[in-house]
């Protein structure tokens, strides 16, 4: 049965989904700014994707997953990450900062946890209808908003891999790998050239038969320290540099410490390094060159268990996991009314629509760093958005056809390049716009 609420209220009222890193911060900017929020998580805690063990099966990191970019660039400018943590902070380090955050600025009593968002509508007076299951006593209410946020995140939806055949063995998608131990003394194909199926190949290899490690194309394997910086504070340092001696200079770098992929029998790069979303991994190199993953180049077809390549080779697999990221998709709104799962995504600063009032999403992009720190200014320019404190300087079709025409990077043409933003360019502009607010 639906039960609705009555809709009455002092000031507006916002919707926030999701109470992972870009949802704290949507909740926190929000409240700040004097709305009422509420905010559903259809997990037990905040945290979101953080959250390794939750009931809710939503969280796609595994047992060893670390963060990819530093802590020196991945906090929130509100709430800083601690003295002593981690260069490269753990799922569970995150997690506690997470939850500190939410304590610190006492956001839980504004999160309606277990539950679970089924459709957002939006009526003739620009309200949003919100439909949410109670996944504990299952009940269905709705309730009207003035404003929705949506910062359900982009890795929930698994994107699998098209191939002719059919595998019969363990076939799963990274989103269900939590850890190596299932797969002990198994024949292991991993899929992938991205962080996850890097950090998959590696772990299994420790443990299995044999691990070998499928790529369509090249990609560029970043050390998690060079000259004993991290990554990410080496290209800060080099930004002085014009974009076209940076990406010479990080490409010389690179081959100077590791050697060529294909001097080990990995696909040879054929684009610039920021073409695909960086691979930060020490590892891999090191397991290939001793004996521990296998390269492979792409998969041509499955017939059972017997892997055939499009180099000509053919071997049998026990299961392959397929690290290939997801699809934007949020199901909660009709397919015809928002859908940017094959198109691009027309958000202005990957977060205004044109044409739909009193919408935000939040954290919808995928920085060349972390994604957090951006979620954060994001919060902050659509909370003075609805306050009517920011305006966009122009028509919002214009700017985000401008936005589209010129990225920050331009990468390959496929599903997972079409949210990439540079991170310090991303939170410049953030910045340069909430100096604008009167």
């Amino acid at each position: 049965m639906v039960e609705r609420t009555k809709y009455n209220f002092d000031m507006k009222k916002v919707a926030v989904i999701g109470a992972g890193p870009s949802g704290i911060a949507a909740i926190k900017n929000f409240i700040d700014q004097g709305f009422n929020v509420t905010a559903f998580e259809r997990c037990s805690g905040v945290g979101g994707n953080w959250r390794y063990n939750d009931p809710s099966g939503h969280s796609s990191v595994f047992e060893t997953t670390h963060i990819i970019s530093s802590k020196y660039t991945s906090y929130y400018e509100d709430f800083p990450l601690p003295d002593d943590a981690a260069d490269y902070p753990s799922h569970l380090e995150l997690l506690q900062y997470f939850q500190g955050y939410a304590n610190h600025f006492d956001l839980n009593k504004n999160i309606k946890f277990n539950a679970e968002v089924i459709s957002c509508k939006q009526d003739q007076e620009h309200k949003w209808i919100i439909q949410w299951k109670d996944l504990i006593t299952e009940k269905i209410t709705n309730e009207v908003f003035d404003a929705l946020v949506v910062c359900n995140g982009h890795h929930h939806e698994p994107r699998l891999p098209s191939y002719p055949g059919e595998f019969t063995g363990d076939y799963l998608h990274s989103h269900q790998y939590k850890k190596a131990s299932p797969f002990a003394d198994k024949k292991v194909l991993v899929i992938g050239g991205g962080n996850s199926a890097c950090d998959v190949a590696v772990e299994t290899a420790r443990i299995t038969e044999k691990t070998a490690i499928s790529w369509r194309r090249g990609y560029y394997l970043v050390p998690k320290f060079m000259f004993g910086l991290t990554p990410d504070i080496f290209a800060l340092r080099s930004r002085w540099l014009p974009r076209f001696l940076r990406l010479f200079f990080m490409k010389s770098m690179l081959e100077l410490f590791q050697g060529k992929n294909e001097s080990i029998g990995l696909p040879k790069v054929t684009n610039h390094i920021l073409a695909t979303h960086p691979t930060v991994n020490s590892d891999l190199y090191n397991a290939v060159r001793h004996g521990k993953v296998k390269p492979k180049c792409d998969v041509e077809k499955f017939d059972g268990k017997t892997v055939y390549f499009k180099d000509g080779s053919h071997e049998e697999f026990d299961a392959v996991i397929a690290c290939t990221g997801y699809k934007i998709k949020h199901s909660f709104f009709d397919k015809n009314f928002i859908n940017f799962e094959d198109g691009p995504v027309n958000l202005l600063h990957k977060m205004l629509p044109a044409d739909i009032k009193n919408l935000y999403f939040i954290g919808l992009f995928q920085p060349l760093g972390c994604i957090w720190p951006g979620a954060e200014l994001q919060s902050k320019l659509a909370a003075q958005h609805l306050k009517g404190k920011w305006k966009p300087k122009g028509l919002l079709k214009d700017l985000i056809q401008q936005e589209l025409d010129n990225p920050d990077v331009k990468q390959v043409k496929t599903a997972r390049h079409t949210i990439t933003v540079d991170d310090f360019l991303f939170r410049d502009r953030l910045r340069k716009e909430l100096s604008k607010v009167s």
